[in-house]
């Protein structure tokens, strides 16, 4: 194992400071990124994708776990500093300069499965997890999420039915996937710290339900959510076939997005895309 200069020093040593405008905040507590990199289990080997590095902090600890790293930094100034982890790990550190939310990941990992692991930036965190757990190809290419959110987000991801943090978000992860909240991490922890508490999101991917476009679902729970406080005979009837479906499940029209339970939304949109086909 190579020995690496505290980061800290790194840090001092290139000039750097966390970027507000790029959502950035640095985690130094090494025993704290350790614990964060082995939430997805044994690393020995595997390839992970990192987004948002910055200096290095979590990459050191994946690197030490043994992962192949690719790391996607939109911040040139993080750059030298990342250099330095390649050269300590020849072979297991690829960075990419680049803004993560337009490249194929998939294609940046030559189509092996991989595990993405990030302190996510907090301004494209959200937009980055609903792109993974989007699209009609599934099982996907990742076998794992281990994702840094703001506490309040983190919450709304493995949200039950029936409160006011259950939404679209709980929807998409938990409709074809598990989600728990792996680890909570308090704001001094960062440099700078933030003005919320973060916590650690850790999914996997479970078995596609048949008969079920993953466009539709997005629809509807971007409807039903989109007008929470109304009933879903109002908030869904922009969507054709949305009412009689419910009237055919036996779902009252009368009830709040909020109520449904996930298997209710996955029958929804399992009748309108039969539907769509006759």
């Amino acid at each position: 194992m190579p020995d690496l200069p505290p980061l800290r020093e790194v840090i001092a040593r290139h000039g750097l400071s966390a970027s507000k405008a790029l959502g950035q905040n640095f985690l130094f507590d090494e025993q704290l990124l350790d614990r964060i990199a082995a939430i997805p289990g044994d690393l020995s080997g595997k390839q992970v994708l990192e987004i948002g590095p910055g200096p290095g902090g979590l990459t050191r600890a994946l690197l030490r776990a043994g992962a192949r790293v690719t790391a996607i930094e939109m911040d040139p100034r993080c750059l030298p500093a990342l250099a330095e982890l390649e050269e300590a790990f020849p072979g297991q550190l690829t960075v990419i300069h680049g803004d993560a939310m337009k490249l194929d990941h998939a294609e940046l990992i030559g189509g092996e499965a991989f595990e993405v692991v990030a302190n996510l930036p907090y301004n494209v965190g959200t937009a980055l997890f609903v792109r993974w757990l989007s699209g009609e190809d599934w099982p996907p290419l990742w076998t794992g999420l281990t994702l840094m959110f703001q506490q309040e987000v983190a919450q709304r991801i493995v949200a039950a039915p029936g409160g006011s943090a259950y939404g679209r978000l709980a929807v998409l992860a938990q409709w074809r996937g598990e989600a728990k909240l792996a680890m909570k991490v308090h704001r001094s922890a960062f440099t700078p710290p933030p003005k919320v508490m973060s916590a650690i999101v850790h999914v996997t991917p479970a078995a596609m339900p048949e008969g079920v476009s993953a466009r539709t679902l997005e629809r509807l729970t971007e409807a039903a959510f989109g007008q929470r406080r109304k009933m879903l005979r109002q908030s869904l009837k922009g969507v054709p076939g949305a009412v009689e479906a419910m009237d055919m499940l036996g779902i009252d029209p009368q009830r709040r997005a909020e109520t449904l339970l996930v298997g209710e939304f996955v029958a929804l949109a399992r009748h309108l895309d039969r539907a769509a086909k006759r």
